[in-house]
């Protein structure tokens, strides 16, 4: 898994997806976001996940419920109150009901590696282990990269998902991983609706993220 999030933002392709013969999707979207900062996207990310209703701002029609599994600590915001917790979502991919294990790390813990944001420069990395709720087995990671453009900023969004990334979350629990496999069974209808779906989230977010932030941050 070990790359830079510098050749996450400089790839080749920013809006697509592939199916490999190995049973992975990859996928790529570049979102613009006017009037919106990296701050307001750790803010947003731990914010969001406090209630269903919340969650549900971010995308109407597919979003159904959040919550997380350890709540953060009171009183926390930005980074420190979603980086090392898990947010569990129930949400609709296509025409596809999703339970996801959202498991929120630092780049570094998922290899990725970004200078940028390391010298303090405007731009965050939002990355996760993704999961699933009702079986104890990882199938994929996600990174958000967001840096800050003239008028607000552009994210790039980057999607491993499929058997290649499987994983049971303990050693006890490694039978699943078989079982997850049949399940899981990525397509290209899956990533095209993995495309789709964070398409319209992150479009849909820019366009109120920064009324929200100054109104509740």
């Amino acid at each position: 898994m070990a790359r830079a999030i510098g050749s996450i933002v400089d790839a080749e392709v920013q809006n697509g997806f592939t199916v490999t013969s190995d049973g992975a999707i990859h996928v790529n979207i570049a979102t613009e976001m006017p009037g919106v900062t990296p701050a307001m996207i750790d803010w947003w990310f731990g914010w969001h996940g406090d209630s269903p209703e919340r969650y549900k701002l971010w995308h109407p029609r597919a979003h159904v419920h959040a919550q997380w599994a350890t709540k953060p600590p009171a009183g926390s915001t930005g980074r420190a109150r979603y980086v090392g917790y898990t947010s569990e979502v129930d949400e609709y991919l296509g025409s596809t009901m999703i339970r996801g294990a959202i498991q929120f790390r630092r780049p570094e813990e998922l290899g990725l590696v970004d200078a940028a944001v390391a010298a303090g420069v405007d731009a965050t990395a939002v990355c996760a282990r993704t999961g699933l709720v009702d079986l104890p087995v990882d199938i994929g990671y996600l990174a958000h990269h967001v840096a800050a453009v003239p008028g607000g900023s552009i994210m790039r969004s980057r999607f491993w998902m499929g058997a290649p990334y499987l994983a049971a979350r303990s050693a006890p629990l490694r039978a699943a991983v078989p079982v997850a496999k049949r399940l899981v069974g990525l397509t290209e209808l899956d990533a095209r609706a993995l495309l789709v779906h964070c398409s319209q989230e992150m479009t849909h977010l820019a366009t109120f993220l920064p009324a929200l932030y100054e109104q509740e941050s």
